[in-house]
């Protein structure tokens, strides 16, 4: 699945089947905030979200950001990836 970072929209994009799902953001200094998560009921059930969100701590690590979660399904993503608690703020 190929996840996009759509830096003009501030978000990461997921297009399948005419749909879009994303996971926006805003930066905030060193920290990339991740705000809310969107994916279509017809794209629900295909790991979608999960591969948003591991691409939003992808591309922190690489950018040396900090992470603020706002977003209540990241939130409940990191409850099963605690490794990634690491650039938590």
């Amino acid at each position: 699945m190929s996840v996009d970072n759509n830096e003009k929209h501030h978000q990461f994009e997921v297009h399948a089947d005419a749909q879009m799902a994303f996971l926006s953001y805003r930066m905030d200094g060193d920290a990339i905030v991740l705000e809310h998560t969107r994916v279509p009921p017809e794209l629900e059930g295909r790991g979608i979200a999960s591969s948003m969100a591991t691409a939003a701590f992808d591309y922190a690590r690489s950018k040396h950001l900090r992470v603020v979660v706002i977003c209540p399904y990241v939130q409940s993503w990191l409850e099963r990836h605690p490794e990634q608690r690491d650039i938590v703020i």
